[in-house]
């Protein structure tokens, strides 16, 4: 029996651990005229949201708030989203922007660059990516604000400090 446990457990030591997919970089210029977000920028700093939505698009409509209080509750501990307008114009991405009081950056992918390398399919499409730049969540369809919270907490939560057990004498 002992010799089985020791090979089982030589087994799940030799076993390579499966890391998430890199996500790939990109820029995109800023509706706001800001200037040009770049998500190099962020690996080792942030956990990044990208939201690929559409103007046109009513589920996108209907979250749109719940993406916003997300953004402001988890801002200041070390997120940031981004808006990818996909097959959107300029105006049309700026109103509804505007409309729902969105604050995150945001730009267009009119021909879908960005998204068909996050393997984007429709609107909504939202992708999670972890401070080491790995995809750690793919939301195809709704991803409310509840369901997205789930996702983000653990990974802009810092660790517990862990307690060093007192000696016993």
């Amino acid at each position: 029996m002992r010799r089985l446990l020791l090979a089982l457990a030589l087994l799940l030591c030799a076993s390579p651990a499966v890391a998430a997919p890199s996500a790939p970089a990109f820029t995109l210029a800023t509706l706001d005229g800001g200037g040009t977000f770049d998500s190099r920028a962020l690996i080792g700093k942030k956990v990044l949201v990208v939201r690929f939505q559409a103007s046109w698009c009513k589920v996108c409509a209907e979250e749109a708030p719940g993406i916003e209080r997300l953004y402001e509750k988890y801002r200041a501990r070390g997120l940031e989203v981004v808006g990818v307008h996909i097959q959107d114009t300029a105006p049309d991405a700026r109103r509804f922007l505007k409309d729902h009081g969105a604050t995150y950056p945001a730009g267009l992918d009119p021909r879908l660059t960005i998204a068909n390398r996050f393997g984007f399919k429709r609107t909504p499409y939202t992708v999670v990516i972890n401070k080491k730049g790995e995809i750690v969540a793919r939301l195809h369809g709704r991803a409310d604000e509840a369901r997205l919270a789930r996702v983000v907490d653990p990974l802009v939560t810092p660790p517990a400090a862990r307690k060093v057990p007192s000696r016993l004498q």
